[in-house]
């Protein structure tokens, strides 16, 4: 299978990326552009996924944009490191339970290899970390999937302040926190966006 590597030095609007992965979902289904991976950037926005909840926000004066992918509502911003996807499933035997796993695998092989332990939680999805002794979310994840193509993707916090995310409930979920690779190690995002390249590739033949 091709795929293309895409990374953007530069942030990206937010709605500029999802128009590029809706028309890019269209290429892959048509099968006249190549798979992909694209590591990014965004300015502070709040999206809201298909499961998103109005109580789930604390500040009512921020603006939300709403989006198709699963998941409740997040932020995105500065230091936060994105990774879009635009993957056929259709070529990995239709299994979205091992896709999700392989993309769970990724993030947490890629900490591991910065002696960062993590794990995955089947009732809470998304990549955890134990922060002064406390489950917290170190990276977020929430896709769709469409004429079994998935797109959206992950969203790892590495560098970002965490105080963004005190005006909503991040995912929904009220009784754990949020944390971030800083709060263990600093580590320049090209060394991680490397490993996370190496180790979804490897992860996704299946």
């Amino acid at each position: 299978m091709l795929m293309e590597i895409k990374i953007s030095k530069k942030p990206v609007k937010y709605e500029k990326a999802i128009e590029f992965l809706d028309e890019r979902v269209h290429q892959v289904y048509e099968n006249i552009n190549d798979e992909l991976i694209w590591f990014l950037e965004h300015k502070s926005v709040y999206t809201s996924g298909v499961n998103f909840n109005q109580k789930d926000v604390l500040d009512k004066k921020i603006k939300i944009i709403k989006t198709n992918r699963g998941g409740k509502i997040t932020w995105h911003g500065p230091g936060q490191l994105i990774c879009y996807f635009v993957l056929d499933i259709s070529k990995r035997k239709k299994d979205i339970r091992k896709f999700i796993t392989a993309i769970e695998n990724s993030i947490i092989e890629t900490l591991k290899n910065f002696k960062i332990n993590s794990f995955s939680d089947r009732k809470n999805i998304g990549i955890w970390v134990l922060d002064k002794k406390e489950e917290k979310k170190i990276a977020a994840i929430g896709f769709r999937v469409k004429k079994w193509i998935a797109f959206h993707g992950f969203s790892l916090n590495l560098s970002n302040n965490l105080n963004n995310y005190k005006k909503i409930v991040p995912c929904g979920i009220s009784d754990k926190g949020i944390s971030k690779v800083d709060s263990f190690k600093k580590i320049s995002k090209s060394k991680v966006i490397n490993e996370l390249k190496i180790n979804l590739i490897k992860n996704l033949r299946y």
